[in-house]
């Protein structure tokens, strides 16, 4: 008479060791898996770059048009309109480097909704990703390092129209300023894409905001060149607050994370106090499309 062997006494038992590593293991195959996800849909974003290179090329001619026009405008105005020994070139060269960075992140979900509306998304969504979130992730690290290539021509070509060089310093806390600005921008976006129906409503939502936030922002015009009322829109614009500390390093060699800024309505702002007000920005509209996503994703 046979015995039957239940498929437990098959099993090899486990050492201490392997039981361990194999609870570690997988934590790390999905971190891992994470990457490889976020690298891909990355690579997959410049690979239509590459194909339709047009937006990058466009992100870059229009602030330099904006460069040159607004300094042929203002070529003869009067000297120290803007503050002593300040040309205009040298005021504007802030506001178009930060407007630059701001118009591509607002146009970040504009890839993420077209995918909607052609049903990559939905291939995507029920794909065995380890983390959806890798779909937000990439669309983020493709913006932004389209930001940072805008940016570094945007400050090479100013300079060759009278606006200067910052220190080596200043480069760095100009990298990091439009690396929080793009990051707030492109998370509210993406937020936008998943929240509205279509792709002609947030192009209508980026074209209704997208001038009215740049003349309430000090890009054109310092603070004291405006009404009362547009002084409170200004100062409660984020974009003031990455403006007002890359203006303040093209005019200052020597800085530091106590020099002041920015001259709000109520009271001075330090360097180290617009850099928090835009982490606390960047923070907010995080916090805010975290439960959207989740509904998105579920």
């Amino acid at each position: 008479m046979s015995q039957s062997i239940t498929p437990t006494q098959l099993e090899p038992s486990l050492s201490p060791d392997k039981a361990i590593k194999s609870q570690i293991e997988p934590s790390n195959n999905e971190l891992g898996n994470l990457i490889q996800e976020t690298l891909a849909l990355t690579k997959r974003l410049f690979i239509q770059l590459q194909r339709r290179p047009s937006t990058l090329v466009a992100g870059i001619i229009q602030p330099f048009m904006w460069l040159v026009l607004f300094g042929a405008l203002f070529y003869n105005a009067p000297g120290g309109l803007f503050g002593e020994d300040l040309n205009y070139a040298k005021f504007l060269a802030p506001g178009i480097i930060v407007f630059t960075a701001f118009s591509g992140a607002l146009n970040a979900g504009l890839p993420v909704m077209f995918d909607r509306e052609f049903g990559f998304l939905n291939r995507l969504l029920v794909a065995p990703l380890a983390s959806r979130y890798s779909i937000v992730a990439a669309s983020t690290i493709y913006i932004i390092t389209l930001s940072l290539i805008q940016t570094a021509v945007i400050v090479v070509a100013s300079a060759f129209l009278g606006a200067g060089w910052p220190s080596l310093a200043g480069l760095s806390a100009i990298t990091l300023i439009v690396f929080l600005i793009v990051l707030g921008v492109t998370a509210l976006s993406l937020g936008l894409a998943f929240a509205l129906p279509g792709h002609i409503e947030l192009i209508a939502v980026i074209f209704v905001t997208n001038l009215p936030l740049l003349f309430a922002s000090t890009a054109l015009a310092p603070l004291s060149f405006m009404t009362k009322w547009l002084q409170i829109v200004a100062s409660l614009n984020p974009l003031t607050y990455a403006i007002e500390p890359i203006r303040y390093l093209y005019l200052n060699s020597q800085w530091g994370l106590g020099s002041p800024v920015l001259e709000s309505p109520w009271g001075t702002i330090s360097f180290s106090g617009v850099l928090l007000i835009l982490l606390a920005f960047d923070g907010l509209v995080l916090l805010t499309i975290q439960p959207l996503l989740r509904r998105r994703f579920a």
